[in-house]
């Protein structure tokens, strides 16, 4: 008699084939989630490098003045402005009993008018929110010994003058001139000349927002 095959307790296992193709599959899963945590990571990463630079890489608005483009400034010196060359006939009379004596000279003279700013008192450069503020000397004569001794000609001479007198008559000269090139409009004129150029000197220095004051 045969014997007839009796059915097994243990479970069905799948074939050999149904197994392995379940194993890729579970390792591609595996892969794409390894894959798009990573991507995530990175994404995270990046946004947080490129907020860091977007901070370190902001643009700085301050101005920055040197104590070497402050020196360069001052160095300049005596900057002028205006030019008022002059001539002045002067005379002085002393009179007498019987007659009277006389002394005419000519003097010839130029003027010179600007900004000493060898002048400028301490911190007369300063910063005020993105503008860079100078405040200069007063614009006014720049030499007083203007008046050019060696071209004064005597033009009338009756008597005898000391070295007192005449240098009475050149101190009166020296006046008139002063009084003739220190006009209110040629001050003017030489104080937009002086704003002028001070404006252009420290813009091409690298300032692009520049006042200008003068002293009072």
């Amino acid at each position: 008699m045969t014997d007839t095959p009796q059915p097994s307790s243990r479970p069905a296992r799948p074939s050999g084939r149904l197994f392995g193709l379940g194993s890729r599959f579970t390792r591609l899963w595996m892969g794409i989630a390894a894959l798009t945590i990573v991507a995530v990571l990175a994404v995270w990463a990046v946004s947080r490098l490129l907020t860091g630079h977007s901070v370190e890489l902001a643009v700085d608005e301050g101005i920055d003045i040197t104590p070497q483009q402050i020196q360069s400034i001052r160095d300049i010196g005596q900057w002028e402005f205006l030019a008022v060359s002059d001539e002045e006939l002067v005379d002085t009379v002393r009179r007498g009993f019987f007659s009277s004596d006389r002394l005419s000279r000519i003097y010839y003279g130029t003027v010179r008018i600007g900004v000493d700013l060898s002048r400028v008192r301490e911190g007369w450069l300063t910063v005020h929110g993105d503008t860079v503020v100078a405040v200069v000397p007063r614009v006014g004569l720049l030499d007083s010994h203007f008046i050019d001794e060696a071209r004064t000609q005597s033009f009338h001479e009756s008597g005898r003058w000391s070295a007192r007198d005449r240098q009475l008559l050149y101190e009166k000269a020296r006046r008139q001139m002063l009084r003739h090139a220190l006009t209110p409009a040629n001050l003017r004129s030489a104080e937009a000349q002086a704003d002028e150029q001070l404006r252009k000197l420290l813009h091409a220095m690298g300032f692009e927002h520049v006042e200008v004051r003068f002293e009072q």
